[in-house]
């Protein structure tokens, strides 16, 4: 028990650590609001296209969603801050993150939102339009506030898991709860910092968990 205290509760390591551990929860945090709405709005824009059954429009979105699913997210955001550079655009740590999970989640939401549209009975476009909505409308006033409920449970799930992948933007040196954490174990040889940084995480996600449970309750079809 000493041996575990001394290596993952030191309290020296951790008195060096926290101001460090707290800086870095700003930046998970401000990252995380800046990544969330950037990418479900993109994925609703996404699946919104779709409904206009374009196929050109239609295969360049698909390729997009199979791609950025495809793809590990770490491996996105190495091309985007090491690779772009050399085509002319040079991107900040903390804009490459953005860029590239935002990415990622739009590529999930618009399939969560689109699963969620088709799921909507066909009858239920057909009895829109005879009663003289137009698409549009008919978008916005009967499918959407029917399929909203079926994309909320899976959308909480990946908004979550994508608000924790901002732990992989340590690798392009955002100063990050993750990037902290390493460094100061690191310099102390001690992975104390670590368990300060688990204890981050769960502060501001277990709210966004409890959060997401209060939603799906609150919109899910009452039997």
């Amino acid at each position: 028990m000493t041996a575990f205290l001394h290596n993952f509760v030191n309290p020296e390591v951790l008195q060096v650590a926290l101001p460090l551990i707290l800086e870095g929860m700003r930046v998970t945090l401000l990252l995380t609001a800046s990544i969330l709405p950037t990418g479900i709005l993109a994925g609703l824009a996404l699946s919104v296209l779709r409904t206009r059954q374009s196929r050109f429009l239609n295969f360049f979105i698909v390729v997009f969603a199979d791609v950025f699913r495809a793809v590990p997210p770490l491996v996105i955001l190495i091309l985007i801050f090491f690779a772009l550079p050399y085509l002319g655009v040079q991107l900040s740590g903390f804009a490459a993150a953005w860029l590239g999970l935002s990415l990622v989640l739009a590529a999930f939401s618009e399939e969560i939102f689109w699963a969620a549209l088709t799921s909507v009975p066909r009858g239920q476009w057909e009895a829109s339009r005879a009663t003289g909505l137009g698409a549009t409308a008919t978008l916005r006033r009967v499918i959407f506030p029917q399929a909203i409920r079926l994309a909320i449970p899976p959308l909480t799930n990946r908004a979550i898991a994508i608000g924790k992948g901002t732990a992989l933007a340590s690798v392009i040196a955002v100063p990050e709860i993750l990037n902290h954490a390493t460094n100061v174990q690191a310099q102390t040889a001690n992975p104390s910092p670590l368990t300060l940084a688990a204890l981050a995480y769960l502060a501001l996600f277990l709210p966004l968990v409890v959060a997401s449970r209060w939603v799906e309750s609150r919109f899910r079809w009452k039997r």
